[in-house]
This record gives structure tokens, C-alpha cells and sequence, in this order.
């Protein structure tokens, strides 16, 4: 006996023509290849009070393949996610996220899906995606600066920094303003991933020195090393080396990847202040809300756990609302 087959609008107008022309079911079941029982539901299941239409048969058919129909992904789910993106929260993050929470599996290509969805029926969820850039390579001769007294080189820093094994060791850089007019120091610990930023009015090393140490006085205990680049404005490393209890090491000039995090991170902080930003209007409010952005979403990294959640141990209340 042949198995139940859902059958096809064509194959629905070749049933009407073929009962048309007085062919019994079981002959009809014969030349469409099914059995004479899918010829019988059918007509008794998708006729109308005008007798057997396919147009027809087509639709009731599909409507009650729609009524049983039961979507994998819960509407709150959905609410969850729109929630998430509104605080822009990646759609690989909420992804990991909702499976390391949650167990629920919902793939990137999904939520982007539902985002494309939702642009195209006129939301604006699409907005809260980072955009970007292509990155452009830079020609030219280097314009080396001035050398630092009393340099200590990242070649001369523990090996343990570079396991990422434990809490406290940090990368440190700043970000320039529109027209070099004011600054943000960031600093990033590399386990955690952890940001902390500051603003100053002036990228000077005594500014970028004071900085430094009020972020991190309160957490002075997990200050271990700390790693730069060989800009003046951390002429001062002597200065906040011993105001914190650490050790202070240089990259070599030129190269970004040593403090690849840090560098990663700044890119983080221009999706809010871009390079023709003007940091003369940049509030303090406003540089604590980035910070507070940047540490509560998940990471990948991390488990997709926040560094918030991973340095302190303090869960994301906004994506654990009901």
C-alpha cells in the first residue's frame, strides 16, 4: 500500500480534468502515481458546494497546513531578540547568548532574517546593526615619535599576561576627537575584556596619567601590568606604575597587534564616537553609557558571557527581563 502524499496544485487540476472525463478514483490514483485513499480524502476534504475546484482545493489545503502549523521560535523569543538589538547587541552575540541562557537555538542567519523582515514592513531594527568599514592600507613613510625615558619593553613583560590565565592585566590607548580637540583614554583587561574609559580635555601626559590611575584606583588589587603604545601621553607610565602598584611595558612601535584588544575595542567605541565626532560635546553621562553598552553585551570569547558578568559577576538585567 502506497503512503500518504501531499499532493500539488497541478496535480489537483489533473484530478478535476480526469474525473471530468468519468475516470473512477481508483483510475485517477493509478495515472497520478498515488493511492486511490489520497484521491478520496482529497475530494472529500477540499470540495466545495460547487463540487471539486483545484484553485480552491489548493487553499483550503494550505490554510490547514498553517492552523497546524507551530512556530519553532516562541514570539517572546522574538521580543527578547528585538530587545537585545535595540541595545545593540550583535546578532552573533544575542545568538550564543540565547543558547549559553537559555538553550534555545536560534542561528544568526535567523535574526538577521527577522531584521531584514522587519526593515522591509518599514521597522527600523535594522539601524541598531555596527556597520562595517572597509579597511583602507595606508602608504607612506612612518613619522616616528620622540622616545619615551626609561622604557620598559613588552619583550620584558610576564608570559603569563599572554595566557590570559588571570585577572589584571591591561592594554591602554586613546582615541582622538575631530581635529585633535580632546580625547578618550580606554583601557581594556585582556581576560575579561573588560572597558574602561575617560575623557580629557587634552591628550597631555599629565591628563592621560590621572586618567588612568582614577579608573583604576578603586580596582588597584587587579591592576597587574599594564601595556601601551609609544605615544607621549603615557610619558607618565613611571608615575601611574607606582600609584597602582604595577608594571608598565611598551609596545614596539608600530605594532597594533600586540595590543590587539585594545586596538579591537576602539573600534567598538567609534561605532559611538566616529573619527569626525566632535568630543568638545561629549559628556561624562555619555561616556559612562558606551561603558556600559560595551561590558553588558556577551562575548563569544568569553562563552557569551559579558565582561561585566566575567570581572564581577554581574548578569545582564536588561537581556534577563521577562
Amino acid at each position: 500500500m502506497k503512503s500518504y502524499t501531499q499532493l500539488t496544485q497541478e496535480q489537483r487540476y489533473q484530478i478535476q480534468i480526469l474525473m471530468k472525463a468519468d475516470h473512477t478514483q481508483s483510475k485517477v490514483a493509478e495515472l497520478l502515481g498515488v493511492d486511490k485513499s489520497t484521491i478520496s480524502r482529497e475530494l472529500r476534504r477540499n470540495s466545495g458546494k460547487r463540487g471539486y475546484r483545484p484553485q480552491q482545493a489548493q487553499g483550503f489545503s494550505l490554510h490547514r497546513r498553517a492552523q497546524k502549523a507551530t512556530p519553532r521560535i516562541e514570539a517572546r523569543t522574538w521580543t527578547r531578540v528585538e530587545r537585545l538589538l535595540r541595545e545593540e547587541w550583535s546578532p552573533e552575540q544575542i545568538s550564543g547568548w540565547l543558547k549559553f541562557e537559555y538553550g534555545i537555538s536560534l542561528s544568526i542567519e535567523w535574526i538577521y532574517q527577522y531584521v531584514l523582515a522587519d526593515k522591509q514592513s518599514g521597522g527600523k531594527l535594522y539601524t541598531y546593526l555596527r556597520c562595517q568599514k572597509k579597511r583602507r592600507k595606508r602608504y607612506g613613510v612612518y613619522s616616528y615619535r620622540g622616545q619615551i625615558p626609561e622604557q620598559v619593553s613588552i619583550e620584558q613583560r610576564p608570559a603569563i599576561v599572554d595566557k590570559r590565565c588571570r585577572y589584571g592585566d591591561w592594554e591602554l590607548d586613546t582615541v582622538i576627537g575631530k581635529n585633535h580637540r580632546q580625547a578618550l583614554v580606554t583601557l581594556v583587561e585582556r581576560k575579561s575584556k573588560l572597558t574602561l574609559i575617560a575623557k580629557v580635555v587634552r591628550k597631555t601626559a599629565a591628563n592621560v596619567s590621572d586618567a588612568i590611575i582614577q579608573l583604576l584606583s578603586t580596582i588597584k588589587h587587579w591592576v597587574h601590568t599594564l601595556t601601551s603604545d609609544n605615544g607621549r601621553e603615557f610619558a607618565g607610565h613611571i608615575n601611574i606604575a607606582k600609584a597602582l602598584d604595577a608594571k608598565f611595558y611598551f609596545a614596539h612601535p608600530y605594532a597594533s597587534w600586540e595590543r590587539g584588544l585594545n586596538e579591537n575595542t576602539n573600534g567598538l567605541i567609534r561605532q559611538y564616537f566616529p573619527k569626525k565626532h566632535d568630543f568638545t560635546t561629549i559628556t561624562e553621562r555619555q561616556v559612562e553609557h558606551v561603558m556600559d553598552k560595551l561590558n553588558n553585551r556577551p562575548r563569544k570569547s568569553l562563552g557569551f558571557k559579558t565582561p561585566n558578568e566575567v570581572f564581577f559577576g554581574i548578569r545582564p538585567t536588561v537581556a534577563l527581563a521577562a
